[in-house]
């Protein structure tokens, strides 16, 4: 069996020799992404792994077929980089990831932390040896209601965590689920926006909830609502969240994903100039809070990433299956 690893990241090394030695595979690495220039390393394999950077559409899953590729497998959860619709057309397999919620779920508390505690100019302060108060009057997690948009594994450990905080928790998803019950109140969507102090999205990117968070959705929410997102940047419209910004309605924002984040994050950009205004214009703001999509970094899930999709490829290749099929 042959497979190529686009998007190849160093901290993954340690897994991938692990494999090597152990399965009787050819792996080809490389730390470029998937493109018309890198496909030639595709030649006679048999599957290849990418990370969310690498666009595999209709024209490239016709390329990829050619080639022989029969499975494709994202290190990924989401998987909207790809058209699986096409991919099933034409007789590719394809499977995300799963590994454990917990350091997603961790990093979303954190940022309603620190966005309720005013943690980002606190910083700033310290680093000119300002240790005065004024403005940085935090808030405190139990007297806040806090609305959970989606309640996949991801959203119900989120809730789990919140428990401990004793705060109000209510939560949105189209299927509800007993472990949830016990310690959120399912409402309607428009209840979240209308009744949350904090919302957190965790639902999946497609077309339907695509910019979910828009000019007129937040609109029903409370002047001053904190805003999280740990799971897509095109969850939210951009223009929509710069206006609440910049009229106060939103009292903060903390996001992990930034729309046009592809050559920014995961980069080393600290002498080139950012081609994105957006992102630029944001971070000035004291609270707006941005991190380099990292809420998944953690050393059990990075080692969950690979693994489980090299033995996804492995399986398809042996079974025709796996258990992260799409």
């Amino acid at each position: 069996m042959k497979i190529v690893i686009y998007e190849k990241r160093i901290y993954e090394t340690k897994i991938i020799e692990e494999f090597k030695a152990k399965e009787d595979i050819e792996i080809i690495e490389t730390d470029e992404i998937l493109d018309n220039k890198t496909i030639k390393l595709c030649k006679n394999a048999d599957g290849i792994t990418t990370l969310g950077y690498s666009k595999i559409d209709k024209i490239m899953l016709d390329e990829l077929k050619k080639y022989g590729v029969k499975y494709i497998s994202t290190r990924t959860i989401g998987y909207n980089h790809i058209d699986i619709k096409y991919a099933k057309e034409i007789g590719i397999k394809v499977c995300n990831v799963s590994y454990a919620p917990n350091g997603v779920a961790d990093f979303t508390i954190m940022l309603m932390l620190i966005a309720l505690r005013k943690y980002k100019p606190a910083m700033w302060r310290q680093n000119v040896n300002d240790y005065t108060l004024n403005g940085l009057m935090g808030k405190e997690m139990r007297n806040m209601t806090v609305g959970v948009m989606g309640c996949g594994r991801i959203g119900t450990t989120v809730i789990n965590n919140l428990s401990g905080f004793a705060c109000n928790i209510i939560a949105y998803d189209k299927y509800e689920n007993d472990i949830v019950k016990n310690k959120a109140k399912y409402v309607t969507m428009d209840e979240i926006f209308k009744k949350s102090d904090i919302i957190t999205i965790h639902i999946p990117l497609n077309e339907e909830n695509k910019e979910i968070i828009n000019k007129n959705t937040i609109s029903k929410m409370k002047k001053g609502v904190i805003l999280i997102n740990t799971a897509r940047s095109e969850l939210m419209n951009i223009n929509a969240l710069i206006e609440g910004i910049e009229t106060e309605k939103i009292g903060a924002l903390a996001l992990d994903v930034f729309e046009n984040e592809n050559e920014i994050y995961h980069h080393y950009r600290s002498t080139d100039i950012i081609k994105n205004k957006d992102m630029a214009y944001l971070r000035q703001f004291p609270n707006v809070i941005l991190t380099q999509h990292m809420a998944f970094f953690t050393d059990s899930a990075v080692e969950e990433m690979i693994s489980n999709s090299l033995n996804c490829l492995i399986s398809f290749y042996k079974t025709g299956t796996c258990k992260n099929e799409l």
